[in-house]
């Protein structure tokens, strides 16, 4: 979508009589398309954090791509690509290097990096479905804004998907920028990356990026129970629900593993 224009978009709440039904579809929209953006985009296609069945991969990737933030392949090859050079010279979006611009929308809407880099996600790349998402990543979004239209017209396409869309960016582009400026380090990573309490509740748990950079394959980020990570609770309903199952954990030696001294 548009970035700009979806911006443009938002302002027009200020244009229309205020009901909370469209708050709370605003609301919704965001909490639920924040999760499949965070347990699918990222613990899931990104990390690989626990396993799903074929049917639900599908689902979650779909609904990921509601929130506009391009292919399923695209976001999680580019985000094992930051990985592997997180805060270096190859990282696409250091806030260190290239400031904060830059690593918060800069790198996402230029279309320097719009190729999907198939060589860092060969494992889902396999699935056909996927790959036809990936092409067609608009496909998600205007459906869902399409069906909030002809459910409630332009006043719910406004703030159900405009404004809900644009929070939900911004929420999760801090993690890229914000995170890995202001925060507290528990342990010695090669990176930036911080904690960071209010973050992690904005994103469903997404804030604790010390401690995923630290292990990225957990499931669950935080990774003390005074850590709140509302995507690995509902996780764990899932998997008691048989959605999900095998839910990676961090081996314990490691909790205590290259902590920085207080």
């Amino acid at each position: 979508m548009p970035f700009a224009l979806i911006h443009v978009a938002a302002l027009l709440i200020f244009f229309i009589p205020f009901h909370w039904y469209y708050l709370v579809i605003c609301l919704v929209l965001l909490v639920v398309r924040m999760f499949f953006v965070t347990a699918g985009y990222h613990r899931y296609f990104s990390h690989r954090s626990f396993k799903t069945s074929r049917v639900f991969q599908f689902v979650m990737a779909f609904i990921a791509m509601t929130s506009s933030q391009k292919g399923v392949l695209w976001w999680a090859a580019h985000h094992r690509h930051h990985h592997r050079h997180s805060d270096q010279e190859l990282d696409l979006h250091s806030p260190t290097l290239f400031g904060f611009f830059w690593s918060h929308v800069g790198w996402i809407i230029s279309d320097k990096y719009n190729d999907t880099r198939l060589e860092y996600i060969g494992d889902f790349a396999k699935f056909p479905e996927l790959r036809w998402l990936n092409k067609y990543h608009m496909v998600p979004p205007i459906s869902l804004g399409v069906a909030l239209w002809l459910i409630g017209g332009w006043h719910l396409f406004v703030w159900g998907f405009c404004l809900s869309t644009v929070l939900l960016w911004h929420d999760t582009f801090t993690i890229n920028s914000l995170s890995h400026l202001f925060g507290s380090r528990r342990y010695e990573t090669t990176d930036t990356s911080r904690n960071n309490w209010l973050l992690a509740l904005l994103t469903l748990g997404e804030g604790w990026h010390n401690n995923h950079h630290h292990f990225m394959a957990s499931a669950r980020q935080g990774f003390f129970w005074w850590e709140i990570d509302v995507t690995y609770y509902t996780l764990k309903v899932m998997s008691w629900l048989g959605i999900v199952w095998d839910l990676r954990k961090v081996p314990t030696h490691l909790l205590t593993q290259q902590t920085i001294a207080a």
